[in-house]
């Protein structure tokens, strides 16, 4: 039966590459409308602070799969008056479903910084958004890589949703080959496969950018200088 799914490779190339560009595409927005969002949850000021926590609350509260039906069918049609296809619908929904989890995942990345941090930036005349800027988010960004590499999968995954409107994504090519051949197993096994070894190349770059943004990382080159002063200080000692 393998044969068959590899008779089938095209399908399922490109639909790894529709997963992958769904998933880029809803992560980055995700993240950027998350940072705003965010930063409204932190806001003293009601007219922003509600409306973001409404919005959080929403889009973690209710199921993905219901949130890209009502995007598909009710929001862009009602917007534009016909349908943009499964793309556009797909990637508004893993955008806005993205960005409820990435504002509180930043939110609570820059409520871990000590308060004393903005106190002394603004002691020293620096305005609020600058040391927002300058100081705390550059230290919280490092806290927030683990948890913003974890919601970067789950969206991976996630986005097999869409294809619940047609997406000619990963799944997509599975149903396609299982309709095919009336089997089961080796389709929906091999997608499985597939979906693990996207996780698992995810997984180790999010390892290698967490390493990078520690705080003990030193890069190699310094690695090599400072090993090279050791050596050169215990040969004049002796």
């Amino acid at each position: 039966m393998f044969e068959n799914i590899w008779s089938y490779r095209e399908l399922f190339i490109r639909g790894i590459w529709v997963t992958l560009a769904l998933t880029a595409v809803g992560y980055i927005g995700g993240f950027i409308l998350g940072l705003f969002v965010g930063l409204g949850k932190l806001s003293k000021r009601k007219w922003i602070y509600y409306p973001a926590k409404y919005y959080v609350d929403f889009f973690r509260g209710t199921p993905l799969l219901v949130q890209i039906l009502l995007i598909h069918t009710a929001l862009i049609p009602s917007l534009f008056g016909h349908s943009l296809g499964f793309f556009v619908s797909g990637s508004v929904a893993l955008m806005l479903n993205s960005a409820a989890y990435n504002a509180e995942i930043i939110r609570a990345g820059i409520q871990s910084i000590d308060k004393g941090q903005m106190e002394a930036a603004r002691s020293l005349g620096m305005p609020h958004n600058t040391a927002m800027k300058l100081i705390i988010l550059p230290q919280a960004f490092r806290r927030m890589i683990p948890p913003l590499g974890n919601e970067l999968i789950a969206l991976l995954k996630d986005s097999s949703l869409v294809t619940v409107i047609a997406a000619s994504d990963l799944l997509y090519a599975g149903k396609v080959v299982a309709g095919a051949y009336s089997r089961f197993w080796e389709p929906y096994l091999t997608v499985a496969i597939l979906y693990l070894i996207l996780t698992f190349i995810f997984g180790k770059i999010i390892n290698m950018i967490e390493k990078r943004f520690s705080n003990s990382y030193v890069p190699s080159s310094r690695k090599s200088i400072s090993s090279d002063r050791r050596s050169r200080t215990g040969g004049d000692k002796r």
